[in-house]
Formats: structure tokens, C-alpha cells, sequence
């Protein structure tokens, strides 16, 4: 046999009936239209301000690491 050939007889055989379907994820099972929606009193400046923070944060926990 050379190289990429195979037994057409075993691939006859083979049969999809075998697998079991039930164990099967459902992709749409969960899914919901719908939106989300909040209110903060902090303004846009604040929240930039925080996630500039949390960034250098981690830029000095990355830092830090780094080190070690």
C-alpha cells in the first residue's frame, strides 16, 4: 500500500448510527433577546479615570512579576 491509501471495505462499514446524539450540546438552549441596561451617577470622566487605575494596576502587578 502506498502512502494515503486505505481499505475501502472499513470505510464502508463505518456508520454514523453509533454515535449517541443525546449527550449533544445545544448551542441555542440559553438564548434570550433582551438588552441590559444601568445607571451610574459617576460621569465618563470617573470611569475613565477608574479604568486608568486598574490599568496601571496591572501594569505594576505584570511589573512586579516580572522581577520575581
Amino acid at each position: 500500500m502506498g502512502f494515503g491509501s486505505y481499505d475501502e471495505s472499513e470505510q464502508e462499514t463505518q456508520s454514523q448510527d453509533d454515535e449517541d446524539d443525546s449527550e449533544a450540546v445545544n448551542v441555542h438552549e440559553n438564548e434570550h433577546d433582551g438588552s441590559v441596561s444601568f445607571e451610574s451617577e459617576a460621569s465618563t470622566d470617573d470611569l475613565v479615570g477608574r479604568l486608568s487605575e486598574m490599568r496601571d494596576a496591572e501594569d505594576d502587578a505584570e511589573g512586579d512579576a516580572d522581577t520575581a
